[in-house]
């Protein structure tokens, strides 16, 4: 079969101050007609990179390599002029960017964004209304490096656009034209930004993280949705994830990226039954699972190089558990191991397949106690008036949370599980005292939190913190660590020399150095300002957490490593979490009970093994039903 197409030597560089810096580096694949194919890797890997450089969307200062070409329908795109480009935009080549609300414009309603999509390529519509538009081919459009741009009917374009929100299975299409985007859930947002990309019928469609930080039932929609949408359109698609069941489930070709190489390319079926690279093989082995929970999870030590500070030799080899002589000396090139199998390591060809990691898993006791209840809450409501009009007379009320009652045993992890929308957040802001409570009680240690004020709220917060879900905005990015960290110290009339002390403690227990102090959250890596986040929320030596989504959109092995950090802390103070989260491979392992939440209610609750093996309600079926695996 034909390639559509073949990216060969991509390299993509930029000057800097510390002179060139290359973060694409000889990157080669190629895609053939229905294709998908899946870039996989870390964060700072140089997949997106990838993406936009075929895209031609990256700075006007980016440096491409010499010998680097992107052949698209046997033209090389990076020789053409940008005026030509425009052209195959959207309609040969499209995308779908990793964060839909910065993709989405917020003062532009759908329809208005749908209909710029449109009418950039009137001619290469197709659909029901394609009959009333003229038609080009794309050799027509490289020669004269212009397109038909005629007007289209008001009738012709809102039919085109209806016609797209119900192909994304969007429900009341007319509405949500009219609508913006902050009034879109997650899920909805995603679908338009899809909507969008294949609004001209391109041939090859490029996802950046399409699935990031959706819950579990959203997720399978999105990608089932890109299943039907690439088998509606016959189009190739390019799938960026660091997920490795999202390409279980949709790769059927895989190239694996590290600090800008492709270091592992191989068919799916051949990826999953058996990994040729060492980084292939950790990834894989950080997965959490219920089987491990007695364990700590393998994690890949360090992180991704910076590009401006590669290591000599393979660029692996600092983090590789089979890293040798030649590896911190050699660079190793992409050799041919298995036919359709290609793998960038100085083990091949001695060896003619990657030789098991045997590494002793460290046993997590968990330590024996009374079961004490911590924190207890009984028919918890939190409602809000939704007011409509200028002078509204009758404010409708909308139940967030109704009725919502558990117990949280004291050293012990309660994870809140569901939907976005259904409650979990709001129930830890009321838990904290920042969402006001309609009605209820919540005791912690014995003592109502709805009836604490002014000295004793201060007393409680220091015993209960909250890991909010976004590290980056959670911090103030003008702020040092050191002032972030001493923030809450100061608010307890610390002294300046014990709090120096406790942030030295702090970021010893989260495994940063002490020279952390004097950097900013910008500088760090999603990672580590997790850890940092954790850092200061144990500031007070909490006897509770409230973890809200705290591996949400990280890499596999930094989510080992803080769910690792989460339970060490746990076993070494005694702690307890209550975990929200949409990650039940999360769940399974570092839970020890669950509640499911639907519409702001408790639909079921029980240990953890009981939930997942045996669930007993329809709701907690349909959300197991939903969750990919690698199995």
């Amino acid at each position: 079969m034909n390639d559509i197409a073949k990216i060969k030597h991509l390299s993509v560089g930029f000057q800097t101050t510390k002179g060139k810096i290359t973060a694409v580096d000889d990157v080669s694949f190629s895609l053939t007609p229905g294709e998908t194919l899946v870039l996989l890797g870390e964060s700072g890997c140089g997949k997106s990179m990838t993406s936009l450089a075929m895209m031609r969307l990256l700075p006007s200062d980016a440096l491409y390599g010499q010998d680097s070409a992107i052949n698209f329908l046997d033209e090389d795109i990076l020789n053409l002029p940008e005026e030509v480009m425009r052209t195959i935009r959207g309609r040969k080549l499209a995308m779908v960017f990793q964060e839909p609300m910065t993709a989405l414009n917020p003062v532009l309603t759908i329809g208005e964004q749908l209909a710029e999509a449109i009418l950039a390529h009137p001619s290469n519509i197709h659909g029901p209304e394609s009959s009333e538009l003229p038609q080009h081919d794309l050799p027509e459009v490289l020669r004269h490096g212009m397109h038909n741009r005629r007007n289209i009917s008001a009738t012709v374009l809102k039919k085109r656009m209806t016609s797209l929100l119900r192909e994304v299975e969007i429900s009341e299409p007319e509405e949500r034209l009219r609508q913006y985007p902050h009034q879109l859930s997650g899920g909805q947002k995603q679908r338009i930004v899809i909507a969008m990309a294949i609004a001209c019928n391109p041939e090859i469609l490029i996802a950046d993280e399409p699935t990031t930080a959706l819950d579990v039932t959203i997720q399978a929609q999105i990608l089932a949705l890109l299943r039907k949408l690439q088998q509606q359109y016959k189009m190739s698609l390019l799938l960026i994830t660091h997920d490795l069941a999202v390409v279980k489930a949709m790769a059927t070709h895989v190239c694996v990226m590290y600090a800008g190489h492709v270091v592992e390319s191989a068919k799916a079926s051949q990826f999953f039954k058996e990994q040729q690279h060492p980084y292939s093989q950790q990834l894989f082995m950080s997965l959490p699972s219920f089987d491990k929970r007695a364990q700590l999870l393998q994690t890949l030590i360090g992180c991704v190089p910076n590009m401006d500070a590669l290591p000599s030799g393979c660029r692996f080899h600092p983090r590789c558990a089979h890293a040798f002589t030649p590896c911190s000396t050699i660079a190793p090139k992409l050799q041919s191991i298995k036919e359709g199998s290609v793998v960038r390591c100085h083990l091949y060809p001695e060896h003619k397949t990657l030789p098991l990691l045997s590494i002793h898993n460290e046993e997590y006791q968990p330590r024996v106690l009374h079961d004490e209840t911590i924190l207890a809450v009984d028919n918890l409501k939190v409602h809000f008036k939704e007011s409509h009009g200028i002078f509204p007379r009758v404010h409708a009320v909308f139940k967030a949370v109704d009725g919502l009652s558990f117990n949280l045993q004291k050293g012990k992890t309660l994870a809140l599980v569901g939907e976005s929308g259904c409650g979990k957040t709001t129930t830890s802001r009321a838990l904290m005292r920042l969402q006001p409570i309609t009605s209820g009680k919540a005791f912690f240690c014995g003592k109502n939190i709805v009836d604490l004020h002014g000295r004793a709220l201060r007393e409680f917060r220091k015993k209960v913190q909250i890991i909010f879900q976004d590290p980056y905005s959670s911090m103030n990015p003008r702020m040092t660590i050191d002032d972030i960290l001493a923030e809450g110290l100061q608010a307890q009339r610390m002294s300046n020399a014990k709090i120096r002390l406790r942030q030295y403690e702090l970021l010893d227990q989260v495994n940063l150095p002490r020279s952390s102090l004097s950097r900013y959250p910008h500088q760090f890596s999603g990672g580590q300002r997790q850890r940092l986040c954790i850092a200061r929320a144990l500031a007070t030596k909490p006897l509770l957490l409230i973890c809200d989504e705290p591996t949400s959109a990280l890499d596999m092995s930094v989510q080992a490593q803080i769910l690792n950090l989460l339970k060490s802390l746990q076993y070494e103070f005694g702690l307890s979490y209550l975990f929200i989260t949409h990650n039940l491979s999360v769940v399974s392992y570092i839970a020890d009970d669950v509640l499911v939440m639907q519409a702001g209610k408790a639909v079921e609750f029980g240990s953890t093994e009981q939930i997942l093996k045996s669930p007993q309600n329809a709701y907690t079926n349909q959300l197991l039903s939903s969750v990919l695996t690698i199995d």
